[in-house]
């Protein structure tokens, strides 16, 4: 048989017709799926309202729920939140300051501290000038331990100095120490000027404040002069609790003072037990610029009242609603579904945009874990897995057959 360039050519490309199908059929039925396309929705949800908690419109305010970190999350505000004149509520600053110098252990009583001319000086000027202050006389020792509860429960303020004197060397080392920690600790805002709150200097916001009255109750030697576990016996000295107001309604007052430019600062902290909860939940709040104790009380009041009544259990995230989808180029689709409902109170139920995280893939069964959201609120983050509401399967041959491009791009990704 004569064998003729066209039979050649016949030849050669039936067998690359064979070759590239029996290459390409292999490849494409067998080949890696791209993964899916997830669409995220954080809108899809509606988060359910926050409880409102009535906060008053002058001054500046704040009230924040500690989360199990000791941080402090503000739930509600009110009036100004820039930086304002924080008056006697500086003086949290020199406490904590110093203890994080000098830390004291609960339930002792420290290094004394002598009492010398200057100090006496500083409780004379003090009270001449009719601000708060406890009595000293040269020539005394009083243990760190009563410096501390004296500038804690009776806002005194030669024993802020002398508390300043004794850790740092002088005042002003100490506020140069002072706004350091501060910087460094999360509150860039806050600033202080002297160890006592009198300086109209003494700046920050009222969320910096409750911060810093969450360190405070989260130090185990402050917590327990708060407590009034430190009263009294050998040794100890009598110091009037002069910041004490509201006890009747369950707050517990960590400082409490006036200036001309700060007006009425308040700082508290109090508890509430939620709905079914064992645990008490723990808030502090601030206030300052606050003209007059009858708007301060009635504030404090309607606040600790409201969120009493917030600390009921709400559904941030619900069983079965969908966050978003998955879609493959095949045409299947699948929500992305919550798999367990979770919980917080009702102040903190709107506390943020839902965030959706899931794992590349290419088929999976419905149900199947594929990722997670994320919703976060005043007291920490909450989360559910998040599973396909329907399959998501393989698209069969005629469709790897018809559709090359996907299946080759897949290849590359993989490779």
């Amino acid at each position: 048989m004569t064998v003729t360039p066209g039979r050649i050519v016949g030849i050669a490309v039936g067998a690359l017709a064979i070759l590239g199908i029996g290459v390409y059929g292999p490849a494409m039925l067998l080949g890696p799926l791209p993964a899916v396309a997830v669409a995220t929705d954080s809108g899809a949800v509606p988060a359910p309202p926050a409880s409102q908690i009535p906060m008053p419109a002058e001054g500046a305010s704040v009230l924040a729920v500690i989360d199990d970190a000791g941080a402090a999350n503000p739930v509600a505000t009110g009036g100004e939140q820039g930086v304002v004149p924080i008056g006697a509520a500086a003086k949290l600053v020199t406490l904590l300051v110093t203890l994080n110098s000098l830390p004291l252990a609960a339930g002792s009583s420290g290094p004394d501290i002598p009492i010398g001319p200057e100090d006496y000086t500083d409780y004379a000027r003090y009270q001449a000038e009719g601000t708060r202050v406890l009595q000293v006389s040269p020539g005394e020792t009083w243990s760190q331990r009563d410096v501390l509860r004296a500038v804690l429960l009776a806002s005194s303020n030669n024993h802020a100095d002398t508390l300043a004197r004794w850790a740092f060397g002088s005042v002003g080392q100490y506020t140069d120490a002072a706004n350091e920690w501060l910087a460094a600790n999360g509150f860039p805002d806050t600033r202080v000027a002297d160890a006592t709150g009198l300086s109209g200097d003494n700046v920050g916001t009222a969320t910096d404040l409750a911060g810093l009255a969450a360190r405070v109750v989260g130090d185990p030697a402050l917590a327990a002069m708060l407590d009034g576990e430190v009263t009294g016996g050998v040794g100890v000295r009598q110091v009037p609790d002069v910041a004490s107001r509201l006890g009747d309604q369950g707050v517990r007052a960590i400082t409490r003072g006036f200036t001309d430019q700060a007006l009425i600062s308040f700082v508290f902290t109090t508890t509430t037990t939620a709905a079914g909860g064992s645990e008490p939940v723990r808030l502090v709040g601030a206030m300052t610029l606050i003209p007059d104790y009858e708007t301060l009380d009635a504030a404090v009041t309607a606040a600790v009242g409201a969120a009493g009544e917030a600390a009921v259990p709400v559904d941030v995230i619900t069983a079965g609603d969908a966050y978003g989808s998955a879609v493959a180029v095949w045409g299947d689709r699948a929500d992305l579904v919550a798999a367990a409902t979770r919980t917080s109170l009702g102040w903190s139920a709107a506390a943020g945009e839902p965030s959706v995280e899931v794992e590349p893939f290419t088929t999976a069964n419905a149900g199947r874990d594929v990722g997670r959201v994320v919703v976060p609120t005043p007291t920490g983050e909450l989360a559910s897995p998040l599973t396909l509401s329907t399959d998501i399967g393989d698209p069969g041959p005629i469709w790897r057959l018809t559709n090359p491009l996907p299946i080759i791009g897949a290849y590359f990704a993989d490779s």
